[in-house]
């Protein structure tokens, strides 16, 4: 299976934990995410009374330069800790 093939089912499985995930790791799911589908985080940072969209920037700017394929790859074995695998 490819790492495509991995990241689209691991993006399907993490629907399916039994738990929610601490915000921390949904943070870390985000960036990992959006690194592997669209590469570094663009734009400015959102403003303080954006609590959210300022957690999930510098979540996803603590992994700018890292490659698509090494960031989906990071996301699939993130989800599969999760699952217990």
């Amino acid at each position: 299976m490819s790492v495509n093939d991995e990241f689209q089912q691991a993006q399907v499985d993490v629907k399916k934990l039994g738990a929610r995930p601490a915000n921390d790791v949904l943070l870390k799911l985000y960036a990992l995410f959006k690194q592997g589908t669209q590469g570094d985080a663009t734009g400015g940072r959102p403003g303080m009374f954006d609590l959210t969209g300022r957690a999930k920037y510098d979540a996803w700017k603590a992994v700018a330069g890292t490659p698509q394929d090494d960031a989906r790859q990071q996301y699939v074995e993130l989800v599969r800790q999760l699952q217990g695998r």
